[in-house]
């Protein structure tokens, strides 16, 4: 039986691209926000405990380590992802340019919807149900990017069910609950 153990900050989070723009399609794309989480992780400000990558948005389940908030960490992710998306596909000249061009006061192109979707996960068993939702997330009909949940590498599946370490900054749910 799974207990109701609560952990502090720890949060369910998703960004979608624009317009649901396929960005995250292209593995470079996809391994900077690796990086990201990585770096997040490396200078203690998260504690990673699942994610995974589709084409065009990302879920991630991580506990925001004291001093760190929520928002900055989210807002930082955000901006840092975003450049560095953008700049490859400035450097690839991509026809995508075109797509995220807004021309807003503050910015030419945009990579992300504003306002990304997260709340707080204030007990194992809905850790547990997200955790399910999001390494399922690729087996979904309209995606189906692999037959079994392990089998697809950008996401947290393969350290749960076969303890792979692909992603060294993954920390195991029961950890913080």
């Amino acid at each position: 039986m799974i207990s109701l153990r609560k952990a502090s900050n720890v949060y369910f989070f998703t960004a979608t691209n624009l317009n649901w723009i396929k960005l995250l399609e292209d593995d470079e794309h996809k391994n900077i926000v690796i990086d990201s989480l990585q770096f997040l992780s490396d200078n203690k400000r998260v504690k990673v405990l699942g994610f995974v990558i589709m084409p065009n948005h990302i879920h991630i389940i991580w506990q925001i380590l004291a001093p760190h908030k929520n928002e900055d960490i989210q807002r930082d992710f955000l901006k840092y992802t975003a450049q560095q998306i953008k700049f490859s596909l400035i450097k690839k000249d991509s026809v995508l340019l075109d797509d995220i061009l807004v021309n807003a006061k503050d910015r030419r192109y945009q990579i992300w919807e504003r306002n990304a979707f997260w709340f707080e996960l204030d007990n194992s068993v809905t850790l547990l149900q997200k955790l399910n939702y999001i390494h399922n997330n690729p087996l979904k009909e309209g995606w189906l990017l692999a037959k079994c949940a392990e089998n697809y590498f950008f996401s947290s599946a393969k350290f749960y069910i076969q303890e792979n370490l692909n992603f060294n900054f993954l920390v195991h749910y029961l950890e913080v609950m």
